[in-house]
């Protein structure tokens, strides 16, 4: 009799392994082996190889004429702008954020939106009663819009009802992790399941030409939960991100098969649901008449999408022989240490007596090395309680040896400042010149320094 052969897949390569081991042999990864129900073995099959019997398959040229995928925009600007156009049919989408940062607001909005368009759509939730989703819908003032509302967690079941009629143009699944397949032993949200579950349903989106969206849940530590294989199966993987404290949300597409993963969209959470935000530098500036030391604005770049943000640093003198502290919000801290390191090396700006706090208004994340010269800006302001220009922006990439380096699309970061009314720039002294903003360039640091601190 034939005996089901036990195998051992990981969470984080999906390599599969006849034996459990501590460590993937794949991917290096500790940990990660999960025992697997695999497939019945005979000894027919396990004296047979695959080098036959199949059928054959049609080739095709890579210079073939291929029509672009056509695009299903969601109604939604910066969710389209995040796709890259809309969504696209005969694809999946997975949707990854931390427990109420506005998935499922988000993607009711957009399937009430298409489906006022003429789309046909289908909503199925895992988690909700189909009557604690209309009640969400009637909130945000779209309980008119025709959605098929569904509460089930079967995939068997999800199929056959969508299967029997004519499949929708969008089906959203909220969330996978509440998906059951039962081909499958397990609870849902093991990884047999999830990567079962997922697999048939992608399967029913390619066959049918339906866009199929999927939400995931995260960990505590921000990364989606599941199998990594998860991330491979879809198409488009997109990031929700932003702090529940704040009002923003940012909307970051991290694999793209049918566009670029440099672009973001923006969000507020108001009371009538996720709003679009056209200006997001408006977020994250603070209105203010006067001057204020140790602050400054850095025209930070989301894919092609300039957002002006404003970095506060504040210096504090300790008494001889107290432990300075270092803290940071909002950026690598092992870069500010960095920073820190080069004032002192090659400027002779000593920080060793003194703490030093570094925040990003906002609440916002960065993440560009052009926020460099804007830091050391901002600590140089804070040291020496010389305030910078209300009118004035800073950015460029400080180097180890002391010289600061262009960055890239620095006449847009220009151009968007300009916009704004900002008049005069602190950059590299290789970046262009546009929007109407005086630019003073420096090579280096130490000459960046003098002119901070007016000698």
């Amino acid at each position: 009799m034939a005996k089901p052969k036990k195998r051992y897949v990981c969470q984080a390569c999906g390599s599969v392994s006849a034996q459990w081991a501590g460590q993937c042999a794949d991917c290096g990864e500790w940990n990660t082996l999960v025992e697997d129900v695999g497939g019945v073995v005979t000894p027919f099959q396990a004296k047979h190889n695959l080098q036959g019997g199949g059928r054959m398959i049609l080739m095709s040229g890579l210079d073939a004429d291929v029509p672009l995928p056509a695009r299903m925009s969601t109604g939604i600007a910066e969710l389209d702008r995040a796709l890259g156009g809309g969504f696209v049919e005969a694809s999946a989408t997975l949707i990854g954020g931390d427990p109420g940062i506005g998935k499922s607001t988000l993607l009711l909005q957009a399937a009430a939106k298409m489906a006022l368009a003429g789309k046909s759509v289908a909503y199925v939730s895992g988690e909700e009663a189909a009557d604690q989703v209309r009640l969400r819908a009637r909130r945000l003032g779209l309980g008119n819009a025709p959605v098929q509302l569904a509460s089930a967690t079967s995939v068997r079941d999800i199929l056959t009802t969508l299967g029997g009629a004519t499949p929708p143009d969008l089906l959203v699944i909220d969330s996978i992790q509440t998906m059951h397949s039962d081909l499958i032993e397990g609870a849902p949200g093991t990884v047999s399941q999830v990567r079962a579950s997922s697999q048939e349903l992608i399967r029913f989106a390619k066959e049918r030409g339906t866009a199929l969206v999927l939400v995931g849940h995260v960990t505590k530590d921000g990364s989606l939960a599941g199998p990594r294989v998860l991330e491979h199966m879809v198409d488009t993987v997109l990031a929700f991100e932003g702090e529940r404290s704040h009002q923003y949300r940012i909307l970051r597409a991290v694999k793209n098969r049918f566009g670029g993963t440099d672009e973001i969209g923006v969000f507020a959470m108001q009371t009538e649901g996720l709003t679009e935000v056209g200006n997001p530098s408006s977020l994250f500036l603070t209105s203010r008449d006067e001057s204020v030391s140790g602050t400054v604005v850095f025209p930070a770049l989301e894919g092609t999408r300039p957002v002006l943000v404003e970095i506060q640093a504040l210096v504090v003198r300790l008494a001889s022989g107290a432990t300075p502290r270092r803290a940071v919000v909002g950026w690598d801290s092992g870069r500010l240490a960095m920073i820190l390191a080069v004032l002192e090396a090659r400027c002779g700006l000593s920080f060793a007596t003194s703490e030093v706090y570094l925040n990003i208004a906002g609440g916002y994340r960065v993440q560009d090395p052009a926020a460099d010269l804007a830091v050391a800006a901002a600590l140089l302001s804070a040291l020496s309680e010389r305030p910078v220009a209300t009118d004035m922006v800073a950015f460029g990439e400080i180097a180890l040896s002391g010289e600061v380096r262009p960055v890239a699309h620095g006449a847009l970061r220009l151009k968007e400042a300009g916009k704004l009314g900002f008049t005069r720039a602190i950059a590299p002294a290789a970046q262009a010149k546009e929007g109407g903003v005086t630019l003073s360039g420096f090579r280096n640091l130490a000459g960046f320094v003098d002119y901070m601190l007016g000698r």
